[in-house]
């Protein structure tokens, strides 16, 4: 019995699934000025064994063509996670808030009835937009808190203010920058809280 039991050979450790991620985002997150392997996207992808991430951001996006897309990406990538950074090129363009949060709401609702759980990363306004600005950053504390997602306040934070994190047209970061924004998601990744089970 005990020969039998020995040529029975041990079942391997069991590995945790690769997450797949899905990024909805705009030129922020499609590497715009930069090789695509540069970008934070394509970083985070290659430093985590967690997650496998599907990057579906088109530079110039905005929250409405998010809103158009999200189902055709849903059913493309089939994702555990959607990372939804979405609605600076709205608030260049002074669009009314309201109209950001229905679109935001719609595409995290769309991910949340698919399966995802969502990751909304916020962004800021140069302070010459004045109260706008200070509403528009507030505007996806309180998405992510009214619909349960995580959220990421300002997704350029890390950089703070220092010109040589920035291109020449001081809106989308530089290669070198890159690292840090992929450390900021995938922390924020490992911090959301796990599926609830249906």
């Amino acid at each position: 019995m005990l020969a039998m039991l020995l040529a029975i050979p041990l079942a391997a450790p069991v590995q945790a699934r690769e997450q797949v991620v899905l990024v909805l985002g705009d030129s922020l997150s499609a590497a715009h000025g930069l090789r695509p392997e540069q970008g934070w996207v394509a970083l985070a992808d290659a430093r985590s064994p967690r997650y496998r991430f599907v990057n579906a951001s088109v530079s110039g996006e905005t929250s409405a063509g998010g809103r158009q897309r999200i189902d055709a990406e849903l059913a493309r990538a089939r994702p555990d996670i959607v990372v939804i950074e979405l609605g600076a090129n709205d608030g260049l363009r002074g669009l009314p808030l309201a109209q950001l949060g229905a679109n935001l709401g719609w595409m995290i609702g769309r991910a949340q009835a698919a399966g995802a759980r969502v990751l909304l990363l916020g962004l800021q306004l140069p302070p010459n937009f004045g109260a706008y600005a200070r509403e528009f950053q507030r505007s996806y504390v309180l998405i992510g808190q009214r619909l349960g997602t995580g959220v990421v306040p300002h997704f350029l934070a890390p950089l703070g203010t220092e010109r040589r994190w920035f291109q020449d047209d001081n809106l989308h970061p530089t290669a070198a920058a890159q690292p840090l924004l992929a450390e900021e998601v995938l922390r924020a990744l490992d911090a959301l809280p796990p599926p609830r089970r249906r």
